[in-house]
């Protein structure tokens, strides 16, 4: 598939495009430092999405304490000042065949998506570190944009609706990110372009396999909700936003 035919379902799942305004400010080469550094972070908050939906779903106590294991030294760096990892050794650790096997088919999925979308997001926490380096922007820590606490304000707080929810919160999440990547690499010097543009097949994937879980774990047809949290997504990425992030809305001026 080409990256438009990618694309083209993930901008028919949300339900707006990216303000011209946030593009504009996303341009500006000054704001390229804060934009990696929130985009590694995203990547492993991802990371940790995942790594907490197996965890209170479906594994055991060792596969818990061994999710828990490989983020840590990515936490580490990340939230406690730790030290920077060996992110290649790592990588290495992070396995399917960890995990416990299940009989049920959605817990299965759920280990073999989560965890192929666990190794993918903190690769790519990885390649945003070496962009940082390669370009000598440090890390320094931020806050955290109001999107995904936003969108988790859709959730329902019963089970197993609350996971559909969840699930469907992700597929969102997912989706802008992918769109994002594709509105921002026309703008960026060419190997950075070319990373963003090689993240959207995996983006654009992740997206789907939210999805198909939510769909596959409900007992009812799913389009309704992912309706209204599609609205509600768009909501926070079109109404004004004074911090400037990765997935924050219309930038304004502080006062």
């Amino acid at each position: 598939m080409t990256y438009p035919e990618i694309l083209a379902p993930v901008l028919q799942f949300l339900h707006c495009a990216t303000p011209e305004a946030w593009l504009q400010e996303a341009r500006k080469p000054e704001n390229l430092p804060l934009l990696l550094t929130d985009h590694m972070v995203c990547e492993l908050k991802a990371a940790q999405t995942a790594m907490l939906l197996i965890r209170k779903y479906v594994a055991d106590s060792q596969g818990a304490a061994m999710l828990l294991e490989w983020l840590q030294p990515y936490e580490a760096f990340t939230f406690r000042e730790g030290p920077e990892p060996d992110f290649i050794a790592l990588h290495k650790q992070i396995s399917k065949s960890a995990m416990p096997q299940t009989s049920s088919p959605w817990e299965q999925a759920l280990i073999d998506r989560m965890v192929l979308l666990i190794k993918e997001e903190l690769h790519h926490f990885w390649q945003v570190r070496e962009a940082m380096v390669a370009r000598g922007i440090p890390y320094v820590k931020i806050t955290a944009s109001r999107y995904a606490k936003g969108l988790l304000r859709s959730i329902r707080t019963h089970e197993p609706v609350m996971l559909v929810d969840k699930l469907i919160c992700g597929a969102y999440i997912e989706a802008r990110s992918c769109e994002r990547f594709a509105a921002l690499a026309p703008w960026l010097d060419g190997d950075l372009q070319k990373f963003y543009v090689s993240l959207l097949r995996s983006e654009a994937r992740h997206y789907q396999d939210y999805l198909a879980l939510a769909q596959q774990i409900s007992g009812d047809d799913i389009q309704a909700r992912v309706q209204e949290i599609g609205e509600a997504e768009a909501a926070l990425i079109q109404s004004e936003d004074t911090e400037f992030r990765f997935h924050s809305g219309v930038p304004v001026s502080r006062v």
